[in-house]
């Protein structure tokens, strides 16, 4: 049983076969959740996670249900076994948006579905892979020679670092002292063979990037930190001076929502180089070409894949 929790529980050439089968059009889309139900737990709002994942598990030919926190109050009204052993009942995958990882590393123990992590404290693999589906479509991940990320070493950089570390994509991240990753983290890239610059310079790491990404300073669950986090992060702003710094044909990515006149510029966001609303609606593809490998055999229709079928899917 597979589950995906980090970029990484996929393979390099997992992570490939699942980018080509997001890049076909979901009107060719193979049905193989027809029939069967997709829990979407949410203990966290979202505008694109709920939308990207309702919609591309009807495009396979599955019924989404979405499941509010109160409803399953996990580990409260019922543990977080408890609770995937009860959908597992009636689902064939349990995808979850949660404030605590070890809930879905939990729920992963269980083998009871596949479990799918809509984002946690640690991670955001979904947002990953959308973001590798748009930097392949705008340049190419074999073209592509670095990504810089500017802020927080959050879970948004990390998966996102993970992922480039698994295709052989050089990335740069700067962050203020204190707002770095952990040693743990570097340590799981350079496992992973990830070549990845850490600085407290935002010019460093942006300078000559394909791609520069950012994230908000504050999220959700941090609002007590927000005074903290504005004066920390005052001059880790992307504007239009520090994307000048970037390569001649770098691209501007955001996992939003975006806060414009704290992380971003309206200039840059709104401008030329951005490629946001690519992005967000790669996020429902990108869930597509996910959902289409986890409720396998997915097939890609002929002449449309890049990447042979990996030999877990064969």
């Amino acid at each position: 049983m597979r589950h995906l929790l980090e970029v990484d529980d996929l393979s390099a050439d997992e992570l490939r076969y699942v980018l080509d089968l997001a890049s076909c059009p979901a009107a060719s889309a193979p049905a193989v959740l027809a029939g069967v139900g997709v829990a979407l737990v949410f203990e966290k709002a979202s505008n694109r996670t709920r939308n990207s994942m309702e919609m591309a598990v009807t495009q396979l030919g599955g019924h989404p249900v979405y499941i509010r926190p109160e409803e399953v109050g996990i580990d409260v009204r019922e543990t977080a076994e408890d609770v995937v052993r009860t959908l597992a009942c009636y689902h064939s995958i349990v995808a979850a948006r949660v404030f605590r990882h070890d809930h879905l590393v939990r729920m992963a123990a269980c083998e009871v579905a596949p479990v799918v992590n809509l984002l946690s404290d640690e991670a955001h693999p979904c947002q990953a892979l959308a973001d590798l589906l748009t930097i392949d479509q705008c340049l190419g991940l074999e073209g592509t020679e670095r990504v810089a990320f500017v802020g927080d070493a959050n879970n948004v950089w990390r998966s996102l670092a993970i992922g480039c570390a698994l295709l052989g994509i050089p990335s740069s991240l700067a962050a203020p002292d204190g707002y770095g990753p952990s040693a743990a983290t570097l340590d799981r890239l350079a496992a992973l063979g990830g070549e990845c610059t850490v600085t407290t310079d935002p010019v460093e790491a942006v300078k000559s990037a394909d791609v520069v990404c950012t994230d908000v300073w504050t999220s959700m669950g941090q609002e007590d930190e927000r005074s903290e986090r504005l004066a920390a992060f005052a001059d880790y702003q992307v504007d239009g001076a520090l994307m000048a710094q970037a390569g001649d044909r770098a691209v501007f990515l955001h996992c939003l929502p975006a806060h414009r006149g704290e992380e971003v510029a309206a200039e840059v966001i709104d401008g030329s180089s951005s490629r946001v609303w690519r992005q967000a609606a790669n996020r429902m593809h990108a869930a597509r070409g996910l959902l289409a490998f986890l409720g396998g055999p997915a097939g890609i229709p002929a002449g449309e894949a890049s990447t042979p079928a990996p030999e877990s899917v064969r």
